[in-house]
């Protein structure tokens, strides 16, 4: 099992010998694995890796076959939900619209956790609400029905309801994918400067240069198992990459973005296939 770090205070969650099976399909495989607030986390790894469904697992969506989850110490599964929805939030990697609410009032949803006695949103609210429009460069948009917008836009629109939601633990799964340049650029910095002010983030990507840019740790997922687990100083090597995506792989410093750049070519065919 990877080397973990420790932290004062402790991990905020824990993972213990996580399983998880569709029918006969084994999708994660006795996972453990410690989280701490402060950390922006990227889980990455080939498709069909259980990036996913360890983010379903973390949200409460699904339970897991064998093992558990603890959030602050406490099993994830004695939360109440209005405890969970203050506690831990999931941006899914889409989201169907099928009512012509504006951006504004899908965005005020991320508040309903904490609705006051007469199920209104308080000034307070607004102004969170207001902040997350300002921050994902909504606010053109705000008045405008979601069932009309572009697919890059609707996922704005998800991803800033997420952020509405302010909750200490935020899962975000594929965020960038229907987002321009400049928007995954804004997401990715907005991401870890919330783990900065102490949140606990963590990303499913397959922007390996994201992760290279924006993570404080990479999670490697392969066949539903944990590969490797540490700062990405340590985790994104040559040997480690070409291991879990079956390609050559170079790691180099990039001046430019002050991190570290990441290529990557089709492996060679044994010469015994190339005939």
């Amino acid at each position: 099992m990877p080397e973990q770090r420790s932290a004062a205070g402790g991990p905020w969650l824990r993972l213990k010998h996580l399983s998880f099976s569709h029918g006969p399909r084994v999708i994660l495989k006795d996972l453990s694995l410690d989280l701490f607030p402060g950390r922006h986390y990227v889980i990455a790894g080939p498709n069909g890796a259980g990036k996913s469904t360890l983010l379903d697992l973390l949200a409460r969506l699904r339970r897991p076959l064998r093992g558990q989850i603890e959030l602050k110490d406490k099993p994830l599964e004695a939360y109440t939900s209005l405890e969970l929805a203050s506690a831990v939030s999931l941006a899914p990697q889409s989201s169907k619209f099928d009512f012509a609410f504006t951006v504004r009032e899908v965005i005020r949803l991320g508040r309903r956790p904490y609705l006051g006695r007469w199920g209104r949103l308080k000034p307070d609210d607004e102004i969170i609400v207001d902040q997350v429009i300002s921050t994902l460069h909504l606010g053109r948009l705000a008045e405008k029905p979601v069932t009309n917008l572009s697919g890059g836009e609707a996922q704005r629109v998800v991803l800033a309801r997420t952020l509405a939601q302010a909750t200490p633990v935020i899962l975000l799964d594929e965020p960038t994918n229907s987002l321009d340049v400049a928007q995954a650029l804004d997401l990715m910095g907005t991401l870890s400067d919330l783990a900065a002010q102490g949140a606990l983030v963590i990303t499913v990507t397959h922007d390996l240069n994201q992760a290279a840019t924006f993570a404080d740790e990479i999670i490697f997922l392969k066949d539903g198992s944990l590969v490797a687990a540490g700062p990405k100083e340590t985790t994104l090597t040559a040997d480690l990459l070409s291991l879990v995506f079956e390609a050559q792989a170079q790691v180099r410093s990039d001046e430019f973005t002050g991190g570290l750049a990441l290529s990557f070519r089709r492996s060679r065919m044994p010469s015994s296939e190339t005939h």
